[in-house]
């Protein structure tokens, strides 16, 4: 059924497909696929692995992301918001458990598609994703100074082992090095400023590898003395030794970059729909994510998900379909075939500041900046991702911003809970209780209730409205139990009006509602108000207790 859907949702994407728009698909996919060069290879470096495993990614999940995934305009392939996770895969479990742990973030994205978890991104708060976002440009950006000052002996590790390694090992800077990054990010913000509809990152590679070469050929490290060059073809399908002992000891990675995937992709789609008017299916996309993920460890690539700044290009160059994405990917296929030794003359200094500049555009600096001037608890969420996120690890990071999030947001739902109480007189002395109860009542404040009646249960009849009451959960379920059979130990009749459609749900579920006296339920307050006229009960004044 799934399978069907996702066939009959391509189909509908290529209605009333023409040539024109195949020209424009065309002109968009090649102005992609010659952004995503550049990048392709710099986010491989930095993930520890060689800089073609970054291209077989763009062609063979780029293909895939933009046949089955459910975006018009999703550009898939290797994204900068992997590298610390990758990085740190690589160095602890090695290249080969690299492709198998992405091999199963592929499974598991799959998995979330078919489980309809797409509009899980939706939950997941503002100050969360801002903080994720910026502490992961930090990473990468400090990830690449030591590559722009040429230093070729610093080890990899966390971002404080790395900038104490640079601070100690500052004489050992290669002006050659430095001067190549500044020629190539020169070249990049100079061709951003003037001629803006041209691919900068590119541009600015191609100069400072031209400069490097013909200036000072053996004084900067470059693609062919570190990795010995780029394969002209692509390699042959290899598979991933799969066991038992290695699914446990790769899960919980995979799951990271499953999660990290599901994020990114969903997070590019949105800002896609946006651009384009058009609008995405959030759990075809992840089950094209993850179709991606599978098949691409099998050509050497590394885990894939959708690029925010690829598909924002693809959209501004005129993109109508998800064939530019294709386009883009057969353009980096032909690049591979027939250009790849050029890539040999390609300074490692002039991959950093591209992968810099990608760090500082993805900062959402303005969004932070504005976050933190609230100075409310969104601020505290924000700043505590951000932080775990630099000095511990990102897993911990979005946990802790999640746990706060739902803390800070009972604390102020708990808040919103008032409870309204009037005294009222029965004829011959008799005194009841008439509450009204407003807001949700929930595990944080359920109990409240449970207290204030504890202190103060009537002599004969307790009236319970619930008109404004929208939520209850079974925390607050068992607290009403609990009224209900004290008043009963205390023969107190218990009358309960104005009951909405969840808590009455809830009850019914629970038989709570099945088990209280027909004759003292009603639909309004007003229905039990005259109820108490019968009884000759005369109201108070009202007080207000907000707890």
């Amino acid at each position: 059924m799934m399978t069907k859907g996702i066939g009959m949702f391509r189909v509908y994407r290529f209605q009333n497909y023409s040539w024109a728009r195949l020209r424009k698909d065309v002109i968009a996919g090649i102005v992609v696929g010659i952004v995503a060069l550049p990048l392709a290879m710099a986010i491989a470096i930095a993930s520890g692995v060689r800089p073609e495993y970054g291209l077989y990614t763009t062609i063979i999940a780029g293909f895939l992301i933009s046949l089955f995934g459910g975006s018009f305009f999703q550009i898939g392939g290797p994204t900068a918001t992997f590298v610390p996770v990758l990085l740190g895969l690589t160095m602890v479990y090695g290249y080969e458990n690299l492709l198998l742990a992405g091999l199963l973030s592929g499974g598991l994205l799959v998995l979330m598609g078919i489980f309809r978890l797409g509009a899980v991104i939706h939950y997941i708060p503002k100050p969360v994703t801002i903080g994720f976002t910026a502490g992961i440009a930090v990473i990468i950006f400090s990830s690449q100074i030591h590559t722009f000052l040429g230093m070729e002996n610093i080890k990899d590790g966390h971002i404080l082992y790395k900038l104490k390694q640079i601070f100690v090992q500052l004489h050992t800077i290669s002006l050659a090095s430095v001067g190549t990054a500044l020629i190539c990010l020169l070249v990049i913000f100079l061709v951003q400023k003037f001629l803006p509809q041209i691919p900068a990152p590119l541009v600015g590679l191609i100069v400072s590898s031209f400069i490097a070469t013909w200036f000072y050929p053996s004084h900067v490290q470059t693609i062919g003395s570190a990795f010995g060059g780029v394969p002209s073809t692509l390699p042959s399908i290899h598979l991933p030794e799969i066991t038992w002992s290695k699914f446990e000891l790769l899960f919980f990675p995979a799951l990271s970059i499953a999660l990290l995937g599901a994020i990114e992709s969903l997070l590019s789609a949105v800002v896609s729909d946006g651009m384009s008017g058009k609008k995405h299916h959030s759990n075809r996309e992840l089950i094209g994510q993850g179709v991606a993920n599978i098949v691409t460890p099998f050509f050497g690539g590394i885990p894939a998900a959708g690029a925010i700044a690829r598909t924002a290009t693809n959209i501004r160059n005129g993109a109508t379909s998800p064939v530019s994405g294709i386009v883009h990917s057969i353009f980096v296929l032909l690049v591979l075939l027939f250009l790849s030794p050029l890539t040999m003359h390609v300074p490692l200094a002039s991959m950093a500041p591209i992968l810099m500049l990608v760090a500082w555009n993805m900062s959402e600096r303005k969004e932070f900046k504005f976050v933190l001037r609230s100075k409310t608890s969104d601020s505290i969420v924000l700043c505590a991702t951000f932080l775990c996120i630099v000095l511990t690890d990102i897993a911990i990071g979005v946990m802790v911003g999640l746990g706060l999030s739902i803390l800070f947001f009972v604390f102020r739902m708990s808040n919103e809970f008032v409870v309204r109480k009037a005294n009222v007189e029965l004829q011959e002395n008799e005194i009841t209780h008439v509450y009204t109860l407003k807001g949700p009542i929930f595990f944080g404040t359920a109990k409240q209730l449970a207290g204030l009646l504890a202190k103060d249960l009537p002599k004969d009849y307790l009236i319970l409205s619930m008109e404004h009451v929208p939520y209850m959960d079974i925390t607050a379920e068992a607290v009403l139990s609990s009224i209900i059979r004290r008043c009963k130990q205390h023969q107190v009749k218990f009358i309960l009006a104005g009951l909405q459609t969840q808590p009455l749900e809830l009850l019914q579920t629970t038989r709570l509602y099945q088990s209280l006296d027909e004759k003292y339920i009603f639909k309004s307050i007003e229905e039990a108000k005259d109820y108490a006229k019968q009884l000759e009960i005369q109201s108070s004044p009202i007080q207000v207790y907000e707890k």
